[in-house]
């Protein structure tokens, strides 16, 4: 094969690839397509700027009051759940604090009260108690409920997981609440 063979072969290959790529500029020039307002798919975590009102909404109501689901929570389905937090936490009377705080009677404890931890500036300055409600908030998203705490779990999404581990949480003190 000589080289005047090999320069018809390559630009046979040029050519074709230019003819497809100048047919789809020419079809992009002559069909516009524009961007639907409304994503088709819906990725979780990813939140839409016009619609940052909406989604604020959605999560108050979502997170209305946990006590309803408390009535029937399982304290060793929360057991189960909290080990997602024994890496971070220790739950046992004298626990030692970990890289987070020791939450023995965490339940009606005032925010960021445990001796002996560095809590964020945030949960210092937070100023009220561990309430079910405070920990159903917290729970869900930690980092946006409280902006500045250095907790970086990503939350329990579920409302029941949430239930449960704050009945297991509730159990592990002195003087338990009631649930009801």
């Amino acid at each position: 094969m000589d080289s005047f063979e090999f320069n018809k072969i390559a630009a046979a290959v040029l050519v074709t690839a230019l003819l497809f790529i100048g047919i789809k500029e020419i079809g992009n020039f002559i069909y516009k397509v524009d961007k639907p307002k409304n994503s088709a798919y819906k990725i979780e975590g990813v939140v839409d700027n016009n619609k940052k009102t909406e989604e604020k909404v959605k999560i108050d109501e979502k997170l209305a009051s946990i006590k309803p689901l408390l009535a029937s929570a399982s304290i060793e389905d929360g057991a189960k759940v909290f080990k997602k937090c024994a890496a971070c936490h220790s739950v046992n009377k004298g626990g030692a604090n970990k890289i987070g705080p020791a939450l023995w009677g965490v339940v009606n404890r005032k925010i960021g009260s445990v001796q002996g931890f560095k809590y964020s500036a945030a949960m210092a300055k937070y100023g009220k108690k561990w309430s079910f409600d405070e920990l159903n908030g917290f729970l869900h998203k930690p980092m946006k409920y409280m902006k500045g705490t250095k907790m970086g779990f990503i939350g329990l999404k579920k409302d029941k997981d949430r239930a449960n581990v704050i009945a297991y949480m509730n159990s592990k003190s002195d003087a338990p609440l009631p649930l009801k």
